[in-house]
């Protein structure tokens, strides 16, 4: 395969590409917005994000018991 070939293949564009790490941070920050307990999970496949996971733990105040 010669370089030619190699560059007939259509490449995205650096706007396009832009946009979508601004897309994909967006959808990060706002996984993490009120998060006090709990991680985000990112999952990439080929150099790409397809997945951002979000576990939330609520934590529950413990009150003393008392002894019967």
């Amino acid at each position: 395969m010669s370089k030619n070939d190699a560059s007939a293949k259509p490449s995205p564009s650096v706007e396009g590409q832009i946009d979508s790490e601004e897309i994909v941070l967006s959808q990060v920050r706002e996984s993490l917005r009120n998060l006090q307990f709990g991680h985000v999970q990112i999952i990439v496949q080929d150099g790409v994000v397809v997945q951002i996971d979000r576990l939330e733990r609520r934590r529950i105040a413990r009150t003393e018991r008392h002894a019967s």
